[in-house]
């Protein structure tokens, strides 16, 4: 019995030591064939023969559970020194992503309206005729609603073709007061070097009793705002026409790239278009019952805002998810952090 033990201590290896077990205790082991000799012992001499095999038996299966957990965290030690990582023979350098030029835009924008107070809306994607038309003084022949402009469904559902219903949504559910802004998705028709079939927009709305809204208010705010975004750039207003507001204006700054003295960027004009504005046309405050209410909205395009604050010449490579276009961003999240 001692040998066995000591073979059993002196075992190097799990494998090893579980061929000792099969030596020992298997159907064939040593101490199983004595087990079966109890059958041509006395009876006198049964009791003792027994109680000196089971001494045995535990013995023996003390020493290999013992040697079992010693060999165990052995073998455990090995693999994870085998599967260790020196992370030395790593470059520190940590390579990090970018922020992406229109979620900068975007954020940008979101950040400087709400500190002046103004909320942001959310609404759906996917539209009905009053919401995204109707409510906005869109008459049912307007050219805005032409299948060539808009994505419709076969439930006469629509893709929102601009954050306008957001507005409208919001009015519905709200009292003046109202300051709000809607970023968000939207979709149209057309894909060339300066439209996508998505892009984002940002509109806003300010609504409140008609003695407390001009236009004068509206001016001041784009002035201010457009100066945030591309430093001192001179502003003016064009008049135009978009049917939920009277009177409209486009808004144009002085070209950012030659400063006004005219490039090709700005077609020899020195003025870059930015977004649109106006006062709320009262139909648009009929559509959802406001009385004694007046208002300014506009609306501008991020992905017009980014190209032209980051000079990127063509909007579709901001889809294109290029790492080559967004690795030059990286600096954007070194400025936010």
């Amino acid at each position: 019995m001692e040998l066995w033990i000591k073979k059993i201590e002196s075992a190097s290896t799990l494998e090893e030591l579980e061929s000792l077990r099969v030596d020992t205790l298997g159907k064939k082991g040593v101490l199983t064939i004595e087990f079966a000799k109890m059958k041509d012992i006395l009876a006198v001499d049964k009791k003792s023969f027994a109680e000196n095999l089971n001494r045995q038996k535990d013995q023996i299966t003390k020493a290999l559970d013992s040697k079992k957990i010693e060999l165990e965290i052995i073998a455990l030690d090995k693999k994870l020194q085998f599967e260790k990582i020196d992370v030395t023979k790593f470059n520190n350098e940590l390579s990090c992503g970018a922020a992406h030029p229109v979620a900068e835009t975007m954020n940008r924008i979101i950040n400087y309206f709400l500190n002046l107070n103004f909320t942001v809306e959310e609404g759906p994607l996917v539209e009905d005729d009053f919401h995204n038309f109707q409510a906005l003084n869109l008459p049912e022949y307007h050219p805005a609603r032409d299948m060539a402009d808009t994505f419709y469904n076969k439930d006469y559902t629509l893709l929102r073709t601009h954050t306008s219903p957001v507005q409208i949504r919001t009015m519905l559910s709200q009292k003046a007061p109202i300051r709000m802004i809607a970023p968000g998705t939207v979709f149209r028709r057309d894909f060339d070097i300066t439209h996508t079939p998505m892009f984002h927009q940002i509109e806003a709305l300010v609504v409140d009793e008609a003695d407390k809204i001009s236009f004068a208010n509206l001016k001041h705010v784009l002035v201010e705002f457009l100066q945030h975004m591309f430093g001192e750039v001179e502003v003016r207003f064009r008049p135009s026409y978009f049917p939920f507001t009277e009177p409209s204006a486009e808004v144009d700054i002085s070209c950012v790239f030659c400063k006004g003295s005219g490039c090709r960027v700005c077609s020899q004009t020195g003025w870059l278009e930015v977004l649109g504005c106006g006062v709320v046309d009262q139909n648009v405050f009929d559509a959802v019952g406001y009385k004694d209410k007046s208002g300014y909205a506009f609306g501008l395009g991020i992905e017009r805002f980014a190209m032209l604050i980051h000079s990127i010449g063509d909007l579709r490579s901001l889809f294109e998810s290029d790492t080559r276009l967004l690795g030059q961003f990286k600096w954007l999240l070194q400025e936010d952090g």
